[in-house]
């Protein structure tokens, strides 16, 4: 099998040699990513933001969990909150989350399928 030839990281990515702080960081970021429930949660918001009946229905989860783990996100800086009358809208922080997600499910998409892995 043939060497793989460096590739270039995506434009907005950080360069930045890891030190103990961003290690940390990143590890929390993915115990938060590593439950089935946040992560489909995650996936969600990615698509645009909606409120907690819409989360519950969508992922097949009882509003008051759908809850619990959008304030466990919320608590992780994951998540930002909207208030519009008497509902709360969430989304994604930021781009780079949206992005992890996405490809974390990507990923798991070519394992499931056996599709041929890509850059």
């Amino acid at each position: 099998m043939p060497a793989r030839e460096p590739h270039s990281p995506a434009p907005d990515t950080h360069l930045r040699t890891p030190d103990s702080a961003r290690l940390a960081e990143a590890t929390a970021v993915f115990a938060m990513l590593a439950d089935a429930t946040r992560l489909h949660l995650l996936w969600l918001l990615a698509q645009g933001e909606s409120d907690v009946g819409s989360l519950a229905e969508r992922c097949a989860a009882s509003r008051t969990a759908v809850s619990q783990h959008l304030a466990k996100l919320r608590l992780a800086g994951l998540v930002d909150t909207r208030r519009e009358g008497r509902h709360i809208h969430y989304s994604l922080r930021d781009g780079h989350l949206r992005r992890l997600v996405l490809e974390a499910l990507s990923h798991a998409d070519h394992r499931v399928s056996g599709a041929a892995p890509h850059d």
